[in-house]
């Protein structure tokens, strides 16, 4: 929560959000021209009334600034003009805003000179429905609860219009001449604005931008490139709108000469000292860990980002494991609101999240993880009306027997398969992350006081439906889908792994899915990182911390052996040499720095380290370390209150707490006391 009394700007909540995404999501381009989403997209509400009642001891002077044009009425009467000042007598009073703007979202900062009146999220705001709904929850007429929105800009010069990540200067660490241009290679996968100095003369510069240099110098196919003709007319400095790319390759052509090049690398700030770590005897590890954390650092952005080459959009399924990863790296809270508001927009709703039914699914599952992990209950609140409308939308598009199956105008998606897989009829896996959705909904409802019973007799019936009708004893395992009205029988992971993750298997099933699946070599393996990270969790649950820790050197390993710097979309080791670039067709169409790639982190921090929330916020908290064949590890994992660093060793655990909240440390079937603030050494 923001702090009372300070002064911050604020506007309608999620505005800000969606008009920051409308711009982030349209930076995409394809060999040159603009590539925008193909899901619908909201816009800001372009007039937004702020209010606030407020009783002064004695006389305010306000300071008023606004992003637009607006009014000002007090006690129900508008004032002259648009003041910059304005000065409120002592007593009881109303004052009111009416803020309108076309271009960005309508903003208010208020300072007052006695600190009696502040911007804050003590506000509230409509965009003239006339609904109202105080602080106390106390309904004025109906409607939705609508505190102000707000993020961090508490200055008033900081409009929040004006949002740009920071940037730094980077040089090129090598280059070379090549087919009668340069390529300079920067060392790493790398994100920002390339610089080029001192161009002159007339002609052209042809830039190809890639994330090999296989790519960089194909200009018939390398994804991403800049060409444009110059003039003489003196030196110039060209940057470049942002781009991602390890290796560029510039031609010039006619007289155009240019004197260096360099880049501006941009990047989301955050504290060292508030971060997660990994370290262990295992080098290999230490860099998957390393490398999957800077493929976090790179696809966070103003938003979490799918990949930063390709796409360069938040797509609900990489976002949830953006989060959970972010939960054990920066813990950056305020970058998963903004993503999770922007994914869902505005109402009415008119089509699936990103058009995809699963990551609907997803975007429920995120707001329970995200509870799970800050305790935040005003962000549930805000969000619970439009989780309620996405809700509606769901059940009003399932069939006959309450199945959530996919329509002509849905993508159902699952995962990049590289086995036959039909994806029509009613589909196990996603009857699984619909019951989940359900039982989310009713874990607000009760949370929030509202009514739950709707939400919980359809999650029962469900989950029991589910069950019986997918099943199979002789099998030992989840089958896939209904088509047609017969069972399709086909074993694959996913059903089978979400099943144990979201605990609808007792232990025996549980045993069951992990010798005739999981681990059957019969089964049709994950080749993404993407649904690798469910499938390397499943096991972690089961107590397979050894397995994992072999399928992340060979998998994870495995890319970085190929010469990875950041994690990729996906990893076939059966694949070679330029193979590992290609994908949807194209020569270069794999992302090869990918959110989804950095699983490691959440699964060394949750699983191996064993830190984990048993109270939302990490007001109770458990470390159940796993060495996993390890012979040393340590590290830190980050909460809303300070860190908890963890160091095992193969007879002892050391736990220190810099929370103020106590917890257990789980070793075997003993659990010792962790208070607040303290230090805990076990030996065994």
């Amino acid at each position: 929560m923001q702090e009372r009394n300070k002064a911050t700007w604020i506007w309608y909540p999620g505005d800000f959000e969606i008009w920051l995404g409308n711009i982030f999501n349209n930076r995409r381009t394809e060999r040159g021209a603009m590539f925008p989403p193909f899901w619908k997209q909201d816009s800001h509400y372009v007039t937004v009334e702020f209010t606030k009642e407020v009783e002064l001891a004695r006389e305010e002077v306000i300071v008023i600034r606004t992003e637009g044009k607006y009014n000002l009425s007090l006690d129900g009467k508008l004032q002259y003009g648009m003041p910059q000042h304005f000065s409120i007598p002592a007593g009881k009073h109303r004052l009111s805003f009416k803020v309108w703007n076309q271009a960005t979202p309508p903003a208010l900062f208020i300072s007052g000179l006695t600190r009696q009146i502040n911007s804050d999220a003590s506000w509230l705001v409509t965009y003239e429905d006339k609904i109202w709904i105080d602080e106390n929850g106390v309904a004025h007429g109906s409607g939705i609860y609508v505190p102000a929105g707000y993020w961090d800009f508490d200055d008033i010069q900081r409009l929040p219009s004006e949002f740009k990540l920071p940037t730094e200067w980077q040089d090129p660490v090598s280059k070379q001449s090549c087919n009668g241009g340069m390529l300079y290679d920067f060392g790493r996968e790398t994100f920002g604005y390339l610089n080029i100095t001192g161009v002159s003369g007339t002609g052209a510069l042809c830039i190809c931008y890639g994330e090999s240099s296989e790519e960089a110098l194909d200009k018939e196919h390398c994804e991403t490139f800049n060409q444009f003709n110059t003039v003489d007319g003196g030196n110039r400095i060209c940057k470049m709108e942002s781009k991602a790319f390890r290796y560029v390759y510039i031609e010039t052509a006619g007289e155009t000469r240019y004197d260096s090049v360099g880049m501006y690398y941009e990047y989301a700030p955050y504290k060292h000292e508030q971060s997660g770590s990994f370290r262990s005897n295992d080098k290999l590890l230490n860099r998957i860990w390393d490398t999957a954390a800077y493929t976090m650092d790179l696809t966070t952005r103003e938003f979490f980002v799918d990949g930063i080459k390709r796409d360069r959009w938040t797509w609900s399924g990489d976002a949830i494991q953006s989060y959970l990863m972010n939960y054990y790296l920066r813990f950056d809270s305020q970058c998963v609101k903004r993503t999770i508001r922007q994914l869902r927009g505005k109402d009415p709703v008119t089509a699936h999240i990103n058009t995809i039914m699963d990551y609907t699914f997803y975007w429920f599952k995120s707001i329970s993880d995200y509870y799970d992990y800050t305790a935040d209950l005003d962000f549930v609140r805000e969000l619970y009306p439009r989780m309620q409308t996405l809700m509606q939308y769901v059940l009003s598009r399932t069939n006959a027997d309450g199945w959530a199956e996919g329509q002509p105008d849905d993508w159902i998606f699952v995962d990049w398969v590289d086995f036959p897989m039909h994806k029509r009829g009613t589909l196990c896996f996603e009857q699984l992350l619909f019951c989940k959705s359900l039982e989310t909904m009713q874990r607000f409802a009760e949370l929030l006081g509202k009514e739950p019973t709707t939400y919980k007799t359809l999650a029962d019936r469900l989950r029991q439906q589910i069950h019986t009708t997918f099943w199979d004893e002789s099998k030992q395992a989840y089958l896939h889908a209904i088509e047609d009205g017969q069972i399709n029988a086909q074993i694959t992971k996913f059903p089978n792994m979400f099943a144990i993750l979201y605990g609808y298997t007792d232990e025996s099933q549980s045993r069951h899915i992990m010798e005739h699946v999981l681990l059957n070599p019969d089964v049709p393996p994950i080749t993404t990182p993407y649904m690798r990270f469910y499938e390397m969790e499943a096991l972690c649950q089961l107590g397979q911390q050894e397995q994992v820790l072999k399928q992340m050197r060979s998998y994870w390993g495995g890319m970085l052996h190929e010469g990875a710097t950041t994690f990729w979309e996906k990893y076939n080791p059966e694949e070679k040499g330029a193979q590992h670039l290609a994908m949807y067709g194209r020569p270069y169409g794999k992302s090869l720095c990918h959110a989804w790639g950095a699983s490691p982190i959440y699964l060394l921090g949750r699983y191996f380290l064993g830190v984990r929330p048993l109270m939302p916020g990490y007001r109770e908290f458990e470390v159940q370390p796993q060495l996993g064949g390890l012979k040393q590890m340590e590290g830190s994992v980050p909460t809303p209150d300070g860190l908890i660093h963890v160091s095992v060793k193969q007879h002892s655990v050391t736990v220190r707490n810099e929370t103020p909240h106590s917890g257990w440390l789980s070793i075997g079937c003993l659990r010792y006391a962790i208070e607040g603030n303290d230090t805990l050494t076990v030996e065994y």
